[in-house]
Order: structure tokens, then C-alpha cells, then sequence
């Protein structure tokens, strides 16, 4: 898999780990070590990671959570807006625009899982009068260049 494409430079791990730090700080969330350190993983993953492939990462000094700690973790970090869960692939990816509130567009590739995401600006207009987006993922599944070729 590779990682996501954006309208910008994308962030390295460390300074989407700081961001992670302020945004949790900003709305008083605590961000525990495990948070941290699950966070970091997903981050310095640089694509799509499994929950099961995180607890295979997750390093013995930090404790050896159970399942369901590091899906609350991976929850706790999908509220924020600091990564986002790829339904299509059941999969988690770091989220480098920093805590949410735009709406992530997904282009999966079906024979090589390739992942590119998009900011997806235009969606944001055709929102109900009222309505507040929070978090919000769109997945297109399809054939990538290279698979196409």
C-alpha cells in the first residue's frame, strides 16, 4: 500500500504526532501513552494498518493490551480526527490535517489495495443548512494506474 496523497506536503510522524499532542491538549482529551504510542505506529506506518497488525508492532514497554484497549485507542484517535478507519479495508490510516472537520476521500485500488486520499473541499457545500460535519470518509474503489497499465 502506499501512503496518501494530499493537496499538500504531507507531515512527517513526528510532526503529526506533535499536532496530535495540541489537538488533545485543545479539546482536553487526555492522549495516554497507549494513545501516543498507538497513534505513532499508524503514523510512521505511512499507509493503511491493521488493529491485529498494531498489536504485533506494539512494543512490550508499553504493556501488552488486549483487543478491544487498542480499538478504544484506535476510536479515542478516529474522534479526534487524528487518523482514519478505511472501512473497505479494516484498516486505520494517520490523518496529517490535523484533527478532523474536512472530509476524507478515499481512491482504493481493488487488485492491489493501493490507498490515495483526497480533501475533498467540494463535499463540504452540499451539507444541510445546520448540519456540522465532524468526521466524515468517502471510499471510491477502482482499478490504480499501475494495475490499469
Amino acid at each position: 500500500m502506499t501512503s496518501c496523497k494530499h493537496d499538500h506536503e504531507p507531515q512527517t510522524a513526528a510532526q503529526m504526532l506533535a499536532a496530535a499532542r495540541e489537538i488533545c491538549e485543545a479539546k482536553g482529551r487526555r492522549f495516554t501513552p497507549l494513545r501516543e504510542h498507538v497513534f505513532t505506529l499508524v503514523a510512521e506506518h505511512g499507509g493503511a494498518v491493521k488493529a491485529y497488525d498494531l498489536l504485533d508492532m506494539l512494543k512490550p514497554e508499553v504493556g501488552s493490551p488486549k483487543p478491544p484497549t487498542v480499538y478504544r485507542a484506535l476510536e479515542f484517535l478516529s474522534e479526534l480526527g487524528l487518523i482514519h478507519r478505511i472501512e473497505a479495508l479494516n484498516a486505520y490510516m494517520a490523518c496529517d490535517h490535523s484533527g478532523g472537520g474536512h472530509v476524507a476521500e478515499f481512491f482504493i485500488c481493488e487488485k492491489c489495495e493501493n490507498l490515495q486520499e483526497r480533501h475533498a473541499n467540494d463535499h463540504i457545500d452540499c451539507v444541510p443548512d445546520g448540519f456540522q460535519i465532524n468526521r466524515s470518509v468517502i471510499e471510491h474503489y477502482g482499478v490504480c494506474a499501475n494495475c490499469a497499465a
